[in-house]
């Protein structure tokens, strides 16, 4: 106790300079936003169409995206976590790469593989006469494909903190790999869901490069509100500062709703 007390007594200067510096750098851009918003005419631009639209298609879009990541990524993170399989490690690099991957990269691998062209899209197109690039479809699919590994990456390491006792004492009890996961393992990795839910429908929402590239910019069908804001920036700043403030007060709320987590991880 007394040491921790003496860790944390007063700093030297050399530090609270150069961290006060990096705080304001961080935090006085974000200030800029609200105090050069248009509130009196605040909620006359988020009732406005063009707002509206992208607001909606959006959250639309975003929560889609995130029920994607969760039927297939919880059972990725399974088998990373869990699954005896070969180059294991090398799964693992290959699922956090869209983490590291510029964003209009992503987009242009979605469309050389998916598009009517592509390695997959051609045949979807001469055999289905499905065309997934910019679409609302596609907006979907360049979100789920940068926001997985945030998922991924939660439920893996919920997965590698949780207790493998009890799915053996399950298994001992006659129970199957199926039961012993539904019944015993999803609920002692909830937390870690939950969290990675937050975090991959926060990134779905605010994403941009891969979206653009792969689904377009086409006003309530593909345009999102990181677009609209691009766009407004040239047309109409107030409407961009609007936009701007939603994404930046979702991105408070997902960090505020994560806050304890991250408190009893560190502890």
């Amino acid at each position: 106790m007394t040491k921790r007390a003496g860790t944390r007594g007063r700093l030297p200067l050399v530090l609270v300079v150069p961290a006060v510096l990096g705080l304001a750098f961080l935090v006085v851009p974000l200030a800029g936003l609200l105090v050069r918003a248009p509130w009196p005419t605040l909620f006359d631009q988020l009732s406005s169409p063009a707002v509206g639209q992208a607001l909606g298609l959006s959250l639309l879009c975003a929560s889609l995206a995130t029920v994607i990541c969760l039927f297939f990524g919880v059972p990725l993170a399974w088998l990373l976590a869990r699954g005896d399989v070969p180059g294991r490690g090398l799964l693992r690099a290959l699922v956090t790469v869209p983490l590291v991957l510029p964003p209009v990269v992503g987009g242009v691998a979605l469309l050389l593989v998916l598009g009517r062209r592509g390695l997959i899209g051609s045949y979807l197109d001469s055999w289905f006469g499905l065309s997934l690039p910019f679409t609302t479809t596609g907006v979907v699919i360049a979100e789920a494909f940068v926001a997985m590994p945030f998922l991924v990456i939660s439920v893996e390491g919920a997965l590698r903190a949780a207790d493998p006792r009890f799915e053996e004492a399950a298994a001992t009890l006659g129970a199957s790999r199926w039961l012993t996961f539904r019944r015993v393992t999803l609920p002692t990795i909830l937390p870690g869901i939950v969290a990675g839910t937050v975090l991959c429908w926060a990134r779905a929402l605010g994403e941009f490069g891969a979206t653009i590239t792969f689904a377009g910019n086409f006003p309530g069908k593909t345009t999102t509100m990181p677009l609209a804001v691009y766009l407004a920036l040239e047309t109409d700043p107030d409407a961009a500062i609007v936009l701007s403030i939603v994404l930046l007060l979702v991105s408070v709320v997902v960090l505020a709703s994560l806050r304890d987590r991250w408190i009893s991880g560190a502890t």
